[in-house]
């Protein structure tokens, strides 16, 4: 059995409810959003949208995902993204003629509620949804933001050679009957450690004898949930599936979306150990080789403080939790970083300070001096 499903009780004790031999859909390309047209009306454009506008041919031109903040008085309220925003026509507005009316095409999603909607919200556009992300201009409305959308529709998935328990066992039973809210999928190494997990739906369309035979059950899960990894990623489940890392680097040879998914299981495995007490103090050796993009900087830096398949920290925020105490290491102690010019070149374009003057690469190590900690470039 390489899955268990379980649910947390009202103490947080998690409680099986199955064991499987396998499942299908668990990996899974997530469904485009559907296309809509909005207009931006009496839009003021800056930075990227001025420079597409000024294009004779600016038609169809991508703009990338675009922010979208809604401000009322001097505050945000919400945020929007627009993803994969083309440019489909544009005029002068009316009333304004150094002012332009812009119809996009893009796939919209909400990101964030704050507060109520003011009755006149303002507008601000940026050019990606990162706190660096550089100003696209304002405008007065955004025509269709706001309109109604079905959710989208949930995608099944398989569970082959099922062992259910009670409750799960009453679902497989009286499938149309019974709805078993969410749990937990704990995907096991082949040494029976969890390596990983995912939310799923328990409403179940139907069961069956299972193909694996042995009286066990073939189930079908209304939902999978929404947070399945990319079939580009399997890889690196296949690599955590032999066990836990225990040798250097065996993160570099993947790209960055395969960076980000190894990172993504450092955290479960964090999550299932033990916190013992942080040392401190005493020299730590980062291999800077393959430090080409953001996800390799985090996964080098968790290797040299506290050896393969560790995690401190994925992304900027849990990386700067991470150097608070708690997690196996604590400054301050001398981290010695080997190779540094290769993520000084790489990372000169990833700029993430607010104000622009920092890239990815000068900020990281200006954090760790911050806290404690002697950084030795080499």
């Amino acid at each position: 059995m390489k899955y268990l499903l379980v649910q947390e009780d009202e103490d947080g004790v998690e409680q099986l409810w199955g064991r499987c031999a396998g499942v299908e859909g668990l990996f899974l390309d997530p469904v485009p959003l559907p296309r809509e047209v909005l207009t931006l009306r009496g839009c003021s454009p800056d930075g990227l949208l001025s420079a597409v506008l000024a294009d004779p041919d600016a038609s169809s031109r991508g703009l990338g995902d675009v922010g979208v903040e809604v401000w009322a008085d001097e505050q945000p309220v919400q945020w929007w993204t627009l993803v994969d925003a083309v440019v489909v026509a544009h005029q002068p507005h009316p009333a304004d003629p150094a002012r332009y009316d812009i119809v996009l095409g893009a796939g919209v999603r909400e990101e964030e509620t704050f507060f109520e909607l003011p009755e006149a919200p303002r507008f601000k556009l940026f050019a990606g949804t990162t706190v660096a992300a550089r100003s696209m201009g304002r405008c007065t409305e955004v025509e269709g933001l706001f309109g109604p959308r079905a959710d989208p529709a949930p995608l099944p998935m398989e569970l082959i050679g099922c062992q259910a328990v009670e409750p799960l066992l009453k679902g497989t039973q009286r499938p149309r009957r019974w709805n078993g809210s969410w749990a937990d999928l704990l995907v096991l190494d082949r040494h029976g450690a969890v390596m990983a997990s995912r939310t799923v739906g328990l409403a179940v369309t139907g069961a069956r004898p299972s193909v694996l035979g042995g009286g066990l059950e073939d189930i079908t899960l209304t939902d999978g949930g929404d947070d399945r990894p990319l079939p580009a990623v399997r890889p690196v489940w296949e690599q955590w599936y032999r066990g836990a890392p225990v040798e250097p680097n065996l993160w570099a040879p993947y790209d960055a979306r395969g960076r980000a998914e190894w990172l993504e299981l450092t955290t479960r495995g964090w999550r299932g150990r033990e916190p013992g007490p942080d040392r401190t103090g005493g020299e730590h050796h980062l291999d800077g080789r393959f430090v080409t993009d953001v996800q390799g900087l985090h996964c080098a830096v968790a290797e040299a403080l506290l050896g393969p398949g560790r995690y401190f920290g994925r992304e900027w925020n849990s990386f700067k939790d991470c150097l608070h105490g708690g997690f196996g290491v604590v400054p301050p102690f001398t981290l010695v970083w080997h190779d540094s010019e290769v993520a000084r070149r790489a990372l000169a374009g990833v700029v993430e300070d607010p104000e622009g003057r920092l890239t990815y690469f000068e900020e990281s190590v200006q954090l760790l001096e911050r806290y404690g900690v002697t950084v030795v470039l080499r």
